[in-house]
């Protein structure tokens, strides 16, 4: 099996500036040439049959994705209409300012299969494409973004996957991310 990272996540996880809330201390080579030497410590399944999610042990220090939300940081959280790619419109995000989250235990890497990459117009010359990576203290998976599972429902020509909305998935979506949020340095 071998797995390459798509133009889409490493402009995510190992953006031009780096920042302290994306993968630390690793190359987007070295990284990818980890995951393809290293079998992973758990596959999961994804949210759909194209989507497989490799849990390894982080040898980074990436620090954990989202913080809990509570009363002494709530002050901190902010919002705007952004956008992933010049190609997508612009969704509500939030994230906290001026909070660190601890060093993950865990990275969840999120992979895509060629076909659907290739449905997608991202052809790649792998059997899996890295599309993300979720920085966790348990090696597991947190919910998918609410915002991010209807893109996905509106189809690939919006940015997302075509897959449509599971209610009960999104509802296990909200009540995570009306408790938690991502974080920026």
């Amino acid at each position: 099996m071998s797995i390459v990272l798509t133009p889409f996540a490493r402009a995510r996880l190992f953006p031009r500036e780096p920042r302290g809330n994306t993968i630390q201390d690793c190359t987007p080579e070295a990284f990818e040439r980890r995951l393809n030497d290293e079998p992973p410590q758990r596959v999961l399944d994804g949210y759909a049959p194209f989507c497989k999610l490799h849990v390894h042990r982080n040898w980074t220090s990436t620090r954990c994705l989202t913080v809990p939300i509570t009363d002494a940081n709530r002050h901190r959280l902010r919002s705007a209409y952004e956008a992933r790619t010049k190609a997508e419109l612009p969704v509500l995000v939030r994230w906290f300012e001026g909070v660190e989250s601890p060093v993950a235990n865990w990275l969840v890497v999120i992979l895509y299969s060629r076909e659907q990459l290739a449905k997608e117009g991202e052809p790649i010359d792998a059997d899996w494409g890295i599309v993300g990576c979720i920085y966790t203290m348990e090696p597991e998976e947190i919910p998918m973004a609410p915002i991010t599972m209807m893109r996905n429902a509106l189809g690939v020509e919006e940015g997302g996957s075509g897959v449509p909305l599971d209610r009960e998935a999104y509802r296990r979506s909200v009540a995570f991310w009306e408790n938690n949020a991502n974080w920026r340095p």
